[in-house]
């Protein structure tokens, strides 16, 4: 077995409760990791065998361009497309942190994190 990470994804996305959130955006930072088997890809030298890192990121821009309330939400749907157009992949940790986030305190970051193996 072998992980895949894909760290500091930046975006500027529009998530949250606040209906100033959906109009001003927010600057945001995506941590994803993913276990998959590499033995294939080790020996063969071919990206058909292993999981493309570039399709991850795309799934992740993607899927932060789509207005949440909840960061929850949003990574809950970075993990369900990675799985299911990713066949090879076991599990997903992912952390999806608000950058500066208005909660008037001086805050660098709020980040959850979920992790999910595929059924």
């Amino acid at each position: 077995m072998g992980i895949i990470k894909l760290q500091n994804i930046r975006t500027f996305s529009f998530h949250g409760c606040l209906d100033e959130e959906a109009k001003i955006g927010s600057d945001y930072r995506v941590d994803l990791e993913i276990k998959t088997d590499f033995r294939k890809s080790a020996i063969s030298d071919e990206l058909k065998d292993t999981v493309d890192y570039v399709l991850l990121n795309k799934i992740v821009v993607e899927e932060m361009a789509i207005r949440s309330k909840l960061l929850e939400h949003v990574a809950h749907r970075i993990i369900v497309r990675a799985f299911g157009e990713i066949p090879a992949i076991s599990r997903i940790h992912l952390a999806v942190s608000k950058l500066n986030p208005p909660i008037g305190g001086d805050v660098e970051a709020v980040t959850i994190e979920m992790e999910e193996y595929r059924s």
